[in-house]
């Protein structure tokens, strides 16, 4: 049996975690070797790494080969790294080092007087609105919050838009 072997891969697209789980195990590998290879920053290569793998857990379903698993896994990863180097990737999550924010006072002088309130701001957007500028924060792009979201592109580009027009119009009044 192959470490891809396409009855795993029928598996884990019928909703099979233990499958799905021992096919991202395997992967995670082939993926360090992969970006070691190529850009060899530990810290950039753990990023490609999970932001591979999660296309790879998000995009399973479209695959109609399963025995073609491998190569479409490593398409995932070169697109990754195409990203990376064209500047445009971006991690899913942000990681903050508390000693390099700004202090209180540094950034609180800055809106002092101000009724500036980002809380209150969010209140006036849709939950639906919240949920797309939350994701977007977090790094995840049009079509990744689209599939999640289950609506299309365009829809999640134009609640960005309104949502930001909405804000701009609070902190301007």
């Amino acid at each position: 049996m192959s470490r891809f072997d396409p009855s795993i891969v029928e598996r884990a697209q019928q909703g099979d975690e233990s499958a799905m789980n021992l096919l991202l195990r395997r992967l995670t590998g082939v993926y360090k070797n992969y970006f070691r290879a190529k850009v060899g920053n530990q810290a950039i290569v753990d990023d490609l790494v999970q932001c591979s793998l999660l296309r790879v857990h998000s995009g399973l379903n479209v695959l109609r080969q399963p025995e073609k698993f491998k190569s479409f896994a490593m398409k995932a990863a070169l697109f990754e790294l195409h990203d990376y180097y064209r500047g445009r990737h971006s991690p899913k999550e942000k990681t903050y080092d508390p000693e390099m924010l700004p202090e209180a006072s540094d950034s609180s002088s800055q809106w002092s007087g101000s009724t500036f309130d980002v809380q209150r701001a969010l209140e006036t957007l849709t939950p639906h609105a919240r949920r797309i500028l939350e994701l977007r924060e977090h790094g995840y792009k049009y079509k990744e919050i689209a599939q999640i979201l289950d609506t299309t592109e365009t829809a999640v580009k134009m609640q960005v838009k309104r949502g930001f027009e909405k804000m701009k119009s609070i902190f301007t009044d």
